[in-house]
């Protein structure tokens, strides 16, 4: 009976203070660990697609696209990095010490962090190209983007570590048992952090994106009533509302998209709990997996529609990068 209860803990050599071991069910989780696999590989070969186009062809090299490398660098950590260990923990326990656990945890908030942020400066790019194209390339540089986006991953590693501060110190101050890696944010600091990580950047992305969609609308009418007397007055106000329907669709896509997969994982700050996993582990678990899969779906809104994409996507799946002055490539034809 005692061995079948320590083979039951995760430590068995420390009777009354081991975690138990998750409960298995072996087809429910070789369903689940193909899922979730799936979505990690995926993620990281989308967002490596991205990486490899803009590192690799100089015409690429645009302030515009130095924002989706970043954006792509900090979605690719996600699907290298915190999903394989999400995946490891949803069946077994934390193995690799407090040390390690405070690492992750710490490593798991800066790049959702900078994620955000990267989403942020990207909206803020957009708004300026639209809002004021003639003097766009004066105030958005190459070296203005590069500065913004290094204070992105700076204030983001500062920041986290200011809310982790007490965690840091002592990264197993949470954990009830041996076997557990938690880190958990008071009311009082979720409540800055959701304010900071989500109402902040969701009002900012909304506001810049509604006054791009309303300079669009305004361009495509004065478009209009400019051909009025024009013979090919009919086509033109069909490439019109194609613009328009183009603008409303990806300003539905981005802000639709961000709030699906960060509510929930807020949640428990935007009601008032400690995010720990004792609310409700299959709600926490959830939470986590669907703002993950945010950074899966970051490559396909911000980069998949573009055309240079798809080419440079095909040139790189037929090796064809390696050939002598591929670099060099006409990218955006």
């Amino acid at each position: 009976m005692e061995s079948l209860e320590g083979a039951e803990l995760c430590f068995p050599q420390l009777i009354n203070t081991s975690c138990k071991k998750p409960t298995q069910r072996h087809t429910e989780n070789i369903s689940v660990y193909i899922l979730l696999s799936s979505i990690s590989l995926l993620t990281v070969a989308l967002n490596l697609l991205v990486i490899i186009s803009i590192s690799h062809f100089r015409q690429l090299h645009s302030p515009t696209n130095l924002l989706l490398l970043s954006l792509a660098v900090s979605d690719f950590l996600v699907g290298l990095l915190l999903m394989p260990v999400r995946i490891l923990l949803l069946g077994s326990c934390w193995f690799l010490g407090s040390f390690i656990c405070g690492v992750f945890q710490y490593a798991s908030f800066i790049i959702t962090s900078s994620s955000v942020g990267n989403m942020v400066l990207i909206s803020v790019d957009r708004y300026v190209a639209i809002h004021d194209p003639l003097r766009y390339p004066m105030k958005v540089t190459q070296k203005r983007v590069q500065i913004c986006i290094c204070l992105c991953w700076t204030c983001s590693v500062f920041y986290n570590g200011a809310i982790l501060h007490n965690f840091l110190k002592h990264p197993d101050i949470y954990n009830s048992c041996y076997g557990e890696c938690v880190a958990v944010i008071n009311y009082i600091t979720g409540a800055v952090d959701v304010i900071i990580t989500f109402i902040g950047p969701i009002t900012v992305i909304v506001v810049l994106y509604m006054r791009v969609f309303v300079v669009v609308l305004s361009q495509a009418r004065s478009m209009r009533s400019q051909i009025a007397a024009v013979s090919v007055q009919g086509s033109v106000a069909v490439v019109a509302k194609k613009s328009e329907r183009k603008a409303a669709k990806t300003l539905g896509v981005v802000v639709v998209m961000f709030l699906i997969s960060f509510c929930p994982y807020f949640y428990p700050s935007l009601a008032g709990q400690d995010t720990a996993p004792s609310t409700t582990v299959v709600f926490s678990v959830f939470g986590v997996w669907l703002l993950y899969c945010n950074s899966c779906l970051n490559p396909v809104i911000y980069a998949y529609f573009y055309p240079w994409f798809r080419k440079s996507m095909k040139l790189i799946v037929t090796l064809q990068i390696l050939q002598p002055d591929s670099c060099d490539a006409n990218m955006l034809q």
